[in-house]
């Protein structure tokens, strides 16, 4: 084999072995990136898995759950106002729901210690985030709101009575705003309270009626549309299958 042809052959060899490692780098880079593909995917599907999983333990990522029920409040947390607080005037208190909103004129005058006790607590955030626990849709008509721990057996750490007009027919006309209570107790008012939907006649019992404190001026076909939805259990008396938030009270 001539110089020449010896020159041509360990050229054309050593082309050959660097297309061979050119080759052999380029199949490792896949074989790497390929690796990382793989290892972001299980990285997603992982956060995906976990995601769900702590979704289903909390309450509250579910919106259909509503907030996360809050803790009763601490004795002390809230003071009873005095019924001078409410002024003997009339209050424009808006609700901002989840459902829309509402507007309440406040009567002072007739009930100055529900109105007192209810302006209180909105100024202090009381009710931001709670939900409304109680629809009813058979013999009475009404949304009860105002517990902090959806249960409707949670309260301000306080409690007040005796009862303020009540009507003297037992009957709460549609648009009606009356303080909630223990049956026979007059004096077991603290923040619960129903909005009336529909007219409805609750009767007394040995502490009276319930004190109607104002009414909706603006907003009653809020509560008639979660009203219509009817409850959870398709009961009477039940949660209400459109959940209701609080999300902040404005009085004035």
């Amino acid at each position: 084999m001539s110089t020449k042809s010896k020159e041509r052959e360990q050229a054309r060899r050593r082309q050959e072995k660097w297309e061979r490692h050119v080759a052999e780098l380029r199949a490792r880079r896949q074989r790497t990136w390929t690796l990382v593909g793989v290892l972001l995917s299980l990285l997603l599907v992982g956060g995906v898995v976990w995601w769900a999983l702590s979704a289903a333990q909390d309450p509250g990522t579910d919106p259909a759950a509503g907030p996360t029920p809050r803790a009763t409040p601490t004795p002390g947390q809230y003071t009873l106002p005095p019924p001078s607080a409410a002024e003997g005037r009339e209050w424009t208190s808006t609700l901002s729901t989840s459902a829309g909103d509402l507007t309440l004129s406040l009567d002072g005058a007739a009930a100055p210690q529900a109105v007192a006790s209810f302006v209180a607590l909105a100024e202090a955030g009381y009710f931001d985030g709670t939900r409304c626990h109680r629809l009813t849709t058979s013999g009475i008509y009404v949304l009860q709101c105002g517990d902090p721990t959806g249960t409707g057996t949670g309260g301000p750490g306080y409690s007040f009575g005796p009862v303020e007009n009540a009507p003297a027919d037992d009957v709460y006309p549609a648009g009606t705003v009356a303080m909630a209570r223990q049956g026979g107790a007059g004096d077991s008012m603290g923040s619960q309270f129903f909005l009336v939907y529909e007219d409805s006649t609750i009767p007394s019992d040995a502490a009276g009626g319930y004190t109607v404190f104002g009414t909706i001026t603006s907003g009653l076909d809020v509560v008639q549309a979660v009203a219509d939805a009817g409850t959870v259990d398709g009961a009477g008396d039940g949660s209400p299958a459109t959940p209701v938030t609080i999300e902040g009270v404005e009085t004035q």
